[in-house]
Parts: structure tokens; sequence; C-alpha cells
């Protein structure tokens, strides 16, 4: 009998006998910073908890794994993400796993954070609304939720900053200055307009339309997205005006 085979024996006979519950378990869930522009601010989905522990607190979207219906991380977080908005987001992400013994009163937790960008005209769950993220930076959060709004806004930044990412957020036909426009309320800054336009163009990330649309006094040109992830990275950062 190869090694092989004996360790599959021997594992098949060890978890026979194997108790998960005889170690001791972390309550586990999935957090989601669900952004979008509104207004030309920048948003964020919240809820108020309508349950104890923090009942009526301010909280990002979330719950806990299923472990009968969730087969990764990913899973639970789309299938949150679903019940809130009733959609299936094209690009969600993973932030950051956060735990320890005091995040939650009901006992050791941990937690997968994940950040989202979606239409703010999507339906919501009836507890669920959109917030300016600078407003609800100040908000009386539960548990640690403002920390985590804060790790998802400096990681949707930073993903501005060299991705095509918030390309996501346009409608199908788009100007460059539109464009412009939802990266420069994402990062909180303006960006030099011919640098920008130079480096969506040369990336390939848009591609000209044959329509156009008024601008002013001018006609300006419609593009749409290409068909690229919307995690390409661009060969360098963009040029942020501070």
């Amino acid at each position: 009998m190869t090694m092989s085979k004996l360790e599959t024996t021997s594992d098949v006979e060890f978890l026979k006998t194997y108790n998960i519950h005889d170690y001791d378990v972390p309550l586990t869930t999935v957090d989601m910073a669900i952004f979008s522009i509104v207004e030309q601010r920048l948003h964020v989905l919240v809820v108020t908890r309508e349950e104890s522990p923090q009942l009526g607190r301010w909280a990002l979207p979330g719950g806990f794994i299923d472990l009968k219906k969730d087969v990764s991380l990913d899973a639970a977080a789309h299938r949150k993400l679903f019940e809130k908005t009733a959609i299936a987001s094209p690009y969600l992400e993973q932030v950051q796993t956060v735990g320890d013994a005091t995040r939650d009163p009901r006992g050791w937790s941990v937690t997968a954070l994940y950040f989202a960008l979606i239409d703010h005209a999507t339906p919501l769950a009836m507890n669920a609304q959109w917030l300016p993220v600078d407003e609800a930076s100040n908000l009386d959060w539960a548990f640690d939720h403002q920390m985590l709004l804060r790790l998802a806004v400096e990681r949707l930044r930073s993903k501005t900053l060299y991705t095509a990412l918030p390309i996501g957020l346009m409608p199908e036909l788009f100007t460059l200055t539109e464009l412009q426009q939802v990266f420069e309320v994402i990062l909180g800054h303006g960006l030099e307009k011919k640098s920008f336009r130079r480096r969506v163009l040369d990336a390939g990330v848009v591609l000209p339309t044959e329509f156009s649309k008024k601008s002013g006094k001018r006609s300006a040109q419609l593009y749409r997205a290409a068909a690229l992830s919307l995690d390409f990275v661009f060969p360098r950062a963009l040029d942020v005006l501070l």
C-alpha cells in the first residue's frame, strides 16, 4: 500500500470520530461596504440593526456564514449582498479579515470585510439606506463597523487610483468628462484633465462610439466601456490634484 493510500485510510478513520465542536469556534460573519454615487457624492449603504446586541445602531449590511448554503467566503458575501439589494454585483472584493475577543459582545468573532460598487437606483431592503460617506463616518456604529467602513473607503480609493473599477458605475454611453467626474467623486480630489484622458484612451479601457451629446455649446464624443476586467491595472497611478 502506498503512503498516499495509508494517509487516505487514516484520514477516513480519523474523520469518523472527529467533532468540530470539540474546539471553540469563533462567530464568523461577512460584512459589506456597498458604495454608489448619489448626486455627485460618494455614498455607502447602511442599515439599522433590528435585533440585539446593539439594537437600533447603524451597521454595514452583512450576516453570519451559513454552513449549508455558503461554500466559501465569497459565496457568503454574494448571498448577503443579494439579500440586501436583490442584485448580483459584477464586482465584489475582499478588503480584510478582522477578528478579536472584544469586537462583538456575544464572544470571539471574525468578519471578512468586502466592498462592492452598485447603482444607487437598486431596490433596497426596508431597513437600508444610502448615506454620504463623510456623514456616515460619524454615526453611532454597531460593533467596529466605523473602522470597517474606513478600511473599505481606503481600499476603494486606492483601487481607483490605478484600476478601471469606477467604469462599473457608468451608463452604457458616457463622455470622458462624466467618467472623470466619477473618478474624482470617489477619490475626493480633482484629476488633471489631459493626463486622465490620455491614460484611459491609451490603456484602451474605453472605446469611442459614433454618438455624441450636447455639452454646453459643443458636442462631446460618447464612449463605452471596453470588454476588460474592472480590475484592469493602469501602467501607473492617476495624477491627483491636491
